[in-house]
């Protein structure tokens, strides 16, 4: 047994696959003074009892990425360590009874062709010719993934281990961590049961104890346990050695060959959260009480699905908890509220599949404090602080499990744990014919109802329920006027003698304005990596207000705030909750606030791209002539005691102007014609502003910002092979099929890339999206706009291409005179 030490380069929270991978991953790039401590024995939580699926399908590229990683590392694994890793890549099947389930996974396998990995779709006779045992009465189709397989967890831990072990890393078991040691802001350190050990990064990767954990020092990471259920049978006479992974999501289930028994496993709607009121403190390998009542309801499917069943006996009625976080994403990176300390918890029932991904990304995420490829699907600064509640989480929990497993739609909205966080406009909008949705917590008004239009989502990957209500508000975004809430922005003050030159550093464009100019720009890395996307308006000579996107919230405070030098006078105030602001957008915006002000709000009075203070009603509010749709309009910041004063006066005056409500949906649509981009989708940490067709938000002549040197360097290169480009389909008559994200783009028959968004252009009549497309090197390698304009497009959609042109201007008004108008 080595001698327990004092001290490390990292130290790992957390025996179980991920934390064995992460200490595996860092010794194979050089970090080996690495200690991993174990509160019992290595897989106790919950690992042991994974079913070991090796599933590469994931909703976006990357996430399929690092699962593809796993499934090729396993084998290499096995061969390097010695121990075995029970993988066997006898493939999997995903069938569809329907044909939406069957649009959903021809699009998946769009995405995954696209970039190498192998998926053949499947007529119910091709599936049952793989898997004889299968009845496929009511399927519809399905595919194929050949590289799929499944894995003993125990044996994959205990290979990551052993890898740890000799590439230099320290594994204790039976050693609690007690507490996390943080000092000026940083992890520093764990005090265990054993004594004290001190590192310069920390990683938490408890599982399901991880958030109390991370609670204990002030640090979000929202979790929750739930039961998860499965049984195996008897051994079966005659039963294929070979038969892939089947997944039947429309019944909630998967089955797995087990050593000549079958493994039915289940995400069911209605799931059951478990350790609301904590963990024992003697829980290792343990199971849950047994609860076939609620497991029946998909034994039953599963008996008509695959008869064999109906004679066999159960061997084992297994149960036990997985934990799930509140997007069914798990948590990884550094936190915001603590720096050197790194997460990767909160697994959703895809941890083993996920491992050997996650300890790769981490690991160079560790070594270079800045993640190696864009993983903002899974980057815990995307969740909101109000989410480690615990009742939240745990009536959350009741629907995230069954999710995995459920259909997939676009613009999908959960229903559980809503209502949490509500604009001051909410009773308003509601009476309005609002239809909520929910993002980051915060309800958002969709699309709006006209009378006797039942209030509900009816999804497609086609045209959705609401799709010519959503038409209507675009329409009326053009031709009059609309309204907006947009209070679920995200609002910061910067203050003080510092807060230009610190802005001016953290900021890619010029913030050294007069007051009252607003500016456009990007927050950039040092690799010149889009950070965050927002305006900062110069309020005086010592304020700022900076306004970003909801779902950003807690990324990008914590990028400023991480931005501020520690001897600036300069403080950031979150004022999000204190600030609501809504959109009047449309040509009659401006006589309608005309006339609700007194103001004169002339292009020569109140130019574009400025904010002023304007008396509306009995309240004073703040006025910005901006836009995120592409029509001339005014977002209107009022104090939250006077938002429902300042709403009455507009809604009032409204009727003389055409006012009509509008909806997320409706903006999203008007923001993708006109071309404005969205981080998380359009831009990330990898894309850089001049291929992200933003270079104008770019002030070249500055002589300091964050990611200059990058940046400078690609504009000096000339032209970029990538670059953002504006998508249409041909087809403008109702069965054009809609773009949503991930479609393949191909230029003379060569991928060339793929959409970022896309949707039913409402003002334009068209199906249209954005993407980045590439010039290959045999081509000259720049993307110019004669050789982006020369190609034949087609986007690849549910495995069927269709015409499409490409250029770099936006679809709608490209010279922006109605913006400007």
């Amino acid at each position: 047994m080595a001698e327990f030490p004092n001290r490390a380069d990292v130290v790992i929270v957390g025996g179980g696959v991920a934390g064995c991978s992460i200490a595996y991953h860092l010794t194979k790039i050089g970090i080996n003074d690495v200690v991993l401590c174990e509160r019992k024995q290595l897989t106790s939580g919950t690992t042991w009892h994974a079913a070991g699926l090796i599933g590469q399908l994931r909703p976006n590229r990357n996430m399929t990425e690092l699962a593809k990683y796993t499934a090729d590392l396993l084998f290499d694994l096995e061969k390097e360590t010695g121990q075995s890793t029970g993988f066997k890549q006898n493939g999997s099947l995903h069938t569809a009874l329907n044909e939406a389930r069957f649009e959903e996974v021809k699009r998946a396998a769009s995405m995954a062709n696209s970039f190498g990995l192998a998926v053949e779709l499947l007529t119910p006779d091709d599936l049952k010719s793989i898997y004889p045992l299968l009845n496929t009465d009511g399927m519809v189709g399905g595919a194929f993934l050949p590289g799929d397989g499944q894995a003993n967890p125990i044996d994959t831990t205990q290979a990551f281990a052993k890898g740890a072990r000799m590439g230099g890393a320290k594994i204790f078991e039976h050693t609690k961590v007690t507490k996390i040691l943080v000092e000026g802001g940083r992890a520093v350190g764990v005090l265990t049961d054993k004594g004290e050990i001190r590192a310069g990064t920390v990683v938490i990767a408890g599982g399901m104890w991880s958030r109390d954990l991370g609670a204990s020092i002030g640090v979000n990471l929202p979790l929750h346990a739930a039961e998860h259920f499965y049984i195996v049978t008897e051994p079966l006479d005659g039963l294929p050695g070979n038969l892939p992974v089947l997944r039947v999501m429309d019944e909630h289930a998967y089955y797995k060959e087990d050593a000549g028994k079958i493994l039915l496993g289940a995400f069911e709607p209605g799931a059951k959260p478990w350790g609301m009121n904590g963990i024992p403190e003697d829980f290792e390998f343990e199971t849950l009480p047994e609860d076939i009542d609620h497991f029946t309801p998909v034994l039953e499917y599963a008996m008509n699905r695959l008869p064999i069943l109906q004679e066999a006996g159960i061997a084992l009625f297994f149960n036990g908890p997985e934990s799930f976080t509140p997007d069914d994403r798990y948590l990884l990176g550094e936190t915001p509220e603590v720096r050197d300390l790194f997460v990767a918890c909160g697994f959703n029932s895809i941890g083993i599949q996920s491992s050997g991904g996650v300890g790769k990304v981490l690991a160079d995420w560790i070594r270079d404090r800045h993640p190696p490829m864009d993983l903002a699907d899974v980057d815990v600064r995307r969740m909101a602080h109000f989410q480690n509640n615990k009742s939240y989480l745990h009536d959350r929990t009741t629907e995230t499990l069954g999710l995995l497993y459920s259909m997939h739609w676009p613009n999908f909205q959960v229903e559980t744990a809503r209502g949490v966080r509500r604009t001051p406009l909410h009773d308003r909008l509601d009476a309005a014919g609002a239809v909520w949705g929910e993002t980051a917590g915060w309800e958002r008004p969709m699309w709006f109802a006209p009378d006797g239009v039942a209030r509900r989502f009816d999804y497609s990957f086609h045209r959705p329920g609401w799709f010519d209500h959503v038409g209507a508000e675009c329409r009326a975004t053009r031709d009059s006027v609309a309204l907006y809430d947009q209070s679920s922005f995200a609002k910061f003050r910067v203050e003080g003698r510092d807060a230009c030159a610190v802005l001016n550093r953290i900021c890619a464009n010029q913030v050294d304005v007069p007051p009252g100019k607003m500016v456009y720009t990007q927050w950039l890395n040092e690799r010149g990596g889009i950070e965050a996307d927002l305006t900062v308006t110069r309020l005086s000579e010592t304020v700022y207000l900076v306004v970003t996107a909801g779902a950003a919230q807690v990324r990008d405070f914590a990028w400023l705030t991480r931005h501020i030098p520690e001897d600036a006078h300069c403080i950031a105030t979150d004022i999000t909750s204190g600030l609501p602001m809504f959109g009047v957008m449309g040509p009659n915006s401006r006589a309608l606030l005309e006339k609700v002000t007194g103001a004169d709000l002339s292009n020569e009075a109140f130019p574009f791209g400025t904010m002023q203070e304007l008396e509306l009603g009995y309240a004073k509010v703040r006025a910005g002539r901006i836009t995120y749709v592409g029509e001339m309009g005014w977002e209107i910041y009022v104090p939250a005691e006077f938002a429902t004063h300042v709403y009455d006066r507009i809604a009032e005056a409204g009727a003389e102007f055409g006012l009509k409500h509008a909806g997320y949906f409706a903006l999203n649509v008007c923001r993708t014609e006109k071309g404005f981009r969205h981080w998380g989708h359009d831009i990330g940490d990898e894309d850089m502003p001049v291929e992200a067709g933003l270079s104008f938000a770019v002030a070249w002549d500055k002589p300091e910002f964050i990611g200059r040197e990058a940046v400078l360097r690609q504009k000096e290169a000339g032209i970029p092979a990538k670059r953002m480009v504006q998508i249409c389909l041909e087809r403008d008559d109702p069965g054009a099929p809609m773009m949503f994200h991930e479609e393949p783009i191909y230029r003379n028959g060569v991928l060339v890339g793929s959409t970022t968004s896309g949707t039913w252009g409402h003002r334009i009549e068209k199906s249209i999206g954005m993407g980045y497309i590439t010039c290959p090197e045999d081509e000259g390698g720049k993307a110019t706009k004669d050789w982006i304009e020369s190609g034949d497009y087609e986007v690849e959609i549910a495995f069927k291409r269709y015409k499409a042109s490409a250029q770099l201007k936006p679809l709608y008004d490209p010279a922006a005179a109605r913006t400007k108008g």
